[in-house]
């Protein structure tokens, strides 16, 4: 296996574990315990399900933590390619990214503690408590809508790194580059039309599936070693 090759597989590894990790949080527990439009069942939810609520905060702050690591792993696979733009691709995939994740902690923590109630929490009523619960949740999600604007940032010059590269297929950069422009609709309408959200979000999907193909192109296929002065 090549320098390359390896670069490229670790980097790949990565996404696909920080990826995964993360989506206990942002894909099943919304899924598993959220009733939309019912704040008290959502409470109850939690407040009998709260391990696992807590393992979805955990599995948030342990994704944020390997996120870290995705955009160094793929500077170092991509630097050779344009080193100034590998350096914008860490800015927006990595530094403007994990701080939100750490402040969403925040929110689920504050659901957390409203859903269970408590003895300084007794000067609110039941229904008092359900409804600020669903409130940290909300503002849950509105931290991941500001979210997604750097989650599709970063791919525009991801995509453009692999695009130029000619050691990855150029197809998966066009693909990722797209991407940028769906996340930034996923984040756009949510914000400023959430009534259409759930339809921009169907649409998007299968441009968003790009970081997937590129994920395990990386993993499976690893990086094709040429020299970059015969590409340019």
């Amino acid at each position: 296996m090549t320098s390359l090759s390896k670069n490229a597989r670790v980097a790949g590894l990565l996404y696909i574990l920080s990826s995964a990790v993360g989506f206990v949080r942002l894909g099943y527990i919304p899924k598993a315990l959220i009733v939309h439009g019912n704040a008290t069942a959502t409470a109850n939810n939690i407040a009998a399900h709260e391990s696992l609520f807590r393992l979805g905060m955990v599995s948030e702050l342990l994704a944020a933590v390997l996120w870290l690591f995705v955009p160094l792993a793929l500077y170092r696979l991509l630097k050779e390619v344009d080193q100034g733009v590998a350096v914008l691709m860490v800015i927006l995939g990595g530094l403007m990214v994990t701080p939100l994740f750490f402040v969403n902690a925040a929110n689920d923590a504050g659901a957390l503690l409203f859903a269970r109630g408590g003895n300084f929490l007794s000067i609110f009523d039941k229904p008092q408590r359900d409804a600020f619960a669903m409130l940290f949740l909300r503002l849950h999600h509105q931290v991941d809508l500001a979210n997604e604007i750097f989650w599709g940032l970063w791919l525009l010059p991801f995509g453009l790194l692999v695009y130029r590269s000619r050691f990855l297929p150029r197809v998966l950069g066009v693909w990722l580059m797209i991407a940028c422009f769906a996340w930034l609709a996923l984040s756009i309408s949510g914000l400023l039309f959430p009534g259409h959200e759930d339809k921009i979000f169907v649409i998007t999907q299968p441009v968003v599936l790009g970081e997937v193909a590129v994920m395990l192109w990386l993993v499976i296929m690893g990086a094709k070693e040429k020299p970059l002065a015969a590409a340019a």
